[in-house]
């Protein structure tokens, strides 16, 4: 990736010897953030004062810095569409482990930048079920969908924001929390919980054993969905 190609996915355009795009650490109106190649490495620099490790930062949550993208390697891809079935973005889940959002570009290309739109996970299928489960992380949601179950998540992990659209998307209907066993993954259950109160019909959560990590470590154990419906309904509902 050179200066060229990171410019063009920030929409910025050629100037001088370089490129000029509006810089991703901060809400760039005039475009501020020039860009040139030299060495063999590329040069960034934002002339609205943003420093040069938040622009590199800001650049490698978007997959837009060189040196992670030699790195790293495409481990899955998860399509995010709308309600009829439409492509909106992917979350792309890379090794060394590592998430960017992109969206497409035409019929066979890609912006690795986050779509303004943001749904929840398999938004068809939680659009005609009764009962959803909601865990943190597309893996688990595929985990849980292997079992027979309907599930889904937001992208952007634990500290991601719970959109007033998910809430709407979960009304009247029965909502299974499963949170990732640590600090932050209670705090968003939490969060999503209390979000939930008076859309959805029922909320319960799922409080995972102590050392097991998420709902795919605890089916990984030997676990089954009978087991798990078993438990589910000895839970009291909020």
């Amino acid at each position: 990736m050179n200066a060229a190609e990171i410019a063009r996915n920030l929409h910025g355009r050629e100037s001088g010897g370089g490129w000029m795009a509006r810089c991703p650490a901060h809400d760039d109106k005039d475009p501020s953030l020039s860009l040139r190649d030299a060495n063999g490495k590329v040069l960034a620099h934002c002339h609205a004062g943003c420093d040069q490790q938040t622009v590199i930062q800001a650049l490698k949550a978007l997959g837009l810095w060189p040196e992670r993208e030699q790195q790293r390697v495409i481990a899955a891809t998860y399509d995010y569409t709308d309600g009829a079935g439409q492509m909106l973005y992917q979350v792309v889940r890379t090794e060394p482990k590592g998430f960017y959002q992109r969206r497409p570009d035409g019929p066979d290309g890609w912006i690795n930048k986050k779509s303004n739109r943001q749904v929840l996970y398999h938004l068809p299928e939680v659009l005609q079920s009764p009962i959803v489960f909601v865990v943190e992380g597309e893996k688990d949601v595929e985990k849980l969908r292997e079992h027979g179950f309907a599930a889904t998540t937001n992208a952007g992990g634990a500290r991601a924001p719970w959109l007033p659209d998910y809430t709407e998307a979960l009304r009247g209907r029965e909502v299974i929390l499963i949170p990732d066993n640590d600090a932050p993954g209670w705090r968003r259950v939490s969060i999503i919980a209390k979000a939930l109160l008076g859309s959805a019909a029922r909320i319960r959560v799922f409080d995972l054993p102590t050392n097991t990590k998420d709902i795919s470590d605890w089916f990984a154990a030997g676990h089954s969905e009978c087991e798990l419906i078993a438990i589910l309904e000895g839970v009291h509902a909020v």
